[in-house]
This record gives C-alpha cells, sequence and structure tokens, in this order.
C-alpha cells in the first residue's frame, strides 16, 4: 500500500502552535528585531518539535530548489575592482547565506537589459531560489519581471521618487536615506564657510544619484547657495579625475567637492596634489562610502562612515525572511554619519 507523504511543517504551523502572527515567526526564526527575545525562544522551541526546516534548504534537499540566491551587478567592469563597497556588502551576504547553507549565483553584465536577461534564464533554468537586487533606477524594469516570474527579491537602496515599494507584494526593500546623508555633508560644508560646492556623482540613472542630487539642490535652496551644482560620471577613478580638472578650471572653482564614491574622491585628491592645490587649505573634498582608501590618503578623507558588510548581512536576512514566507517589508537601515578627518576646513577667504 503506498503511503502519503507526510506534509512539511510552515510558519503558519509554526505560528498556530506558537500562539503568535507569522511575521513574528518570520522575525524569530530569521533574527530580526521586532519580537522579545521570550517569543524567539518559544518560537524556536516549536520549530523544532515541528521538525521545521528552512524552505531553501528543504525543497534543495528534495531536488525542488536551489538552495542558492542570485546577485548581479549592471555595472563597468572597470569600476568593482577598484570599489571595496561591493565587496564589503557580498562578504556580509555571504557571511549569512554561509550559516543556511546556501550558495551565492554571482554575475557581472554590461548593462540592464543583459541584467534582465539573467533573470529570465536563472528563473527558467530553476537556478536561484530568490535575488538580490542593487542600484534601483527610475522606471526599473525589474520589480514588475520579478513579480511576473514571482521570485522573491529584495531591492539594496533608495528606490526612486514617489516609489513607497508597496506596489510589489513579494518584494522588499532595504535603504539608508541618501537624502538625509546629503544634507548632513552640506551642513557641515556650508558651517565651514563654503559656498561653491561641486557634486561628482555616480551614474545618473541611479535612483540614489537622483536623490542625492535633488538633496544638494534642496539644501542649496535652503541656505541660500547659488553656486552649487553636481556633475554625474560612471563611477571610474578616469572619470572622476577628468571631472576633477575639469572643475578646477573653471573660472570660479569650487572650494569643495563631493564625490559619490571613494574611489572618485582618492582620484580627485591625486589632481589636487598634481595642480599643487593644497587640501583642505584652499579645497575641501568629502567622499561618500568610506574605506581603507580614504583612512590611508594624505590627508585622510573625510568621508560617510557606515557599516557596509552588516548592511550586506541585513539585505541576506531579508531575503531570508521572504524565502521562509515571511511578508515583503520596507526596512530602514542606519544613517551613515559623516567623519571629519583630514580633507576638510574653513574654506579660504
Amino acid at each position: 500500500m503506498r503511503r502519503t507523504p507526510a506534509r512539511r511543517p510552515t510558519i503558519k504551523d509554526i505560528a498556530l502552535r506558537s500562539g503568535v502572527s507569522e511575521s513574528a515567526v518570520s522575525f524569530a526564526l530569521n533574527g530580526r528585531p521586532g519580537v522579545s527575545e521570550a517569543t524567539r525562544d518559544r518560537v524556536r522551541r516549536v520549530a523544532d518539535q515541528l521538525g521545521w526546516r528552512p524552505s531553501a534548504a528543504a525543497r534543495a534537499l528534495s531536488g525542488e530548489g536551489a538552495a542558492t540566491v542570485g546577485l548581479v551587478l549592471a555595472r563597468p567592469a572597470s569600476t568593482l575592482g577598484v570599489e571595496s563597497f561591493f565587496l564589503q556588502l557580498v562578504s556580509g551576504i555571504q557571511e549569512v547565506l554561509a550559516k543556511r547553507r546556501l550558495g551565492l549565483l554571482f554575475q557581472v553584465v554590461e548593462d540592464l537589459p543583459a541584467e534582465v536577461d539573467v533573470y529570465r534564464r536563472w528563473w527558467a533554468e530553476r537556478r536561484v531560489d530568490g535575488v538580490l537586487v542593487v542600484d534601483p533606477r527610475a522606471d526599473d524594469p525589474r520589480p514588475p519581471l520579478l513579480d511576473e516570474l514571482g521570485l522573491p527579491a529584495v531591492v539594496i537602496g533608495s528606490l526612486p521618487p514617489g516609489d513607497d515599494g508597496t506596489g510589489h507584494p513579494g518584494i522588499s526593500n532595504l535603504w539608508a536615506d541618501d537624502a538625509r546623508a546629503m544634507a548632513s555633508i552640506v551642513s557641515h560644508l556650508h558651517g565651514l564657510g563654503h559656498r561653491r560646492i561641486v557634486h561628482i556623482a555616480g551614474l545618473p540613472e541611479l535612483a540614489h544619484t537622483r536623490r542625492r542630487i535633488q538633496s544638494l539642490r534642496t539644501e542649496a535652496e535652503r541656505r541660500g547657495l547659488t553656486d552649487v551644482r553636481s556633475i554625474t560620471t560612471d563611477y571610474s577613478d578616469t572619470e572622476g579625475a577628468e571631472v576633477t580638472r575639469r572643475v578646477l578650471d573653471s573660472d570660479a572653482p569650487p572650494t569643495a567637492i563631493v564625490y559619490d564614491s571613494d574611489v572618485l574622491a582618492v582620484a580627485g585628491l591625486a589632481v589636487a596634489a598634481g595642480r599643487g592645490i593644497p587640501v583642505p587649505d584652499r579645497l575641501s573634498l568629502v567622499a561618500w562610502d568610506d574605506s581603507v582608501l580614504c583612512r590611508t590618503t594624505h590627508p585622510a578623507l573625510t568621508a560617510l562612515v557606515r557599516d557596509t558588510t552588516a548592511f550586506g548581512r541585513r539585505a541576506a536576512q531579508e531575503l531570508l525572511a521572504l524565502l521562509d514566507g515571511g511578508p515583503a517589508l520596507r526596512v530602514e537601515d542606519e544613517l551613515p554619519h559623516l567623519e571629519q578627518r583630514g580633507s576638510t576646513a574653513a574654506a579660504s577667504p
């Protein structure tokens, strides 16, 4: 006589037995804040009693899943080799996945259409159980596609203005407030007496680039600053240096420059040194996203500091929560703080 296979316990079963909501179960099992330690312990005991196992791993053992999550970067390959942000981000992601014995499928592509093609192929081949999506864009085709495919995802980074993330029920969003971070930079420079500020930004199509540019404009208008502007680049040291030369050669060169990455900032510092422009006596420089590059230059670069590895860990935790049946959430990460070092000082008269 053929036996009926036993039904696997689910988060709903654990919630009913524990007397808490399914969201609380998801938080407890994935180590996320939002539940008490007593609730966390009770949920884990019930999960053990029921024989529950994480869904991705369980599906892999049964041959139904990949036990792998995906990450695609559509960035110029030349910029990834020297930029520490993504290395730290991936390090944090991998740390969480390894604890669940999940793999990370990583791919670098030339552009957004190629990234979309990768998602379609991975879905068709059942290569991944979910994906981590970086660099949100205006009119981004990826969330609608992932919704259509039913592929769980976490979008890492600020969504475009006007998008609150509620239109995609299977997609969580982890973000830090780029607008407030830019406001802190402008406040710092304005307090030092700088009135001519240039923002050398990253790729113009990225949502966080647009938020930073808009925040700079808003803060400048609020303070009555009329000689403030942004110039976009491809994030490479080559373009960072070229744009720095151009603005320094202008009729009214800036007294302060804000760079959207550590690589851009170090390239700008080298240009200033080559021109014989002392930093910070005649020119102040600020870098977005601190790194060892910022801390080992001379002078050390004033920079926005955050724990990027922890940011990656949290992104992976949010994706695992989705894979375990939890609800999609929009989660604000800790605001980066500005650390003043030797590259900023009072504007010269």
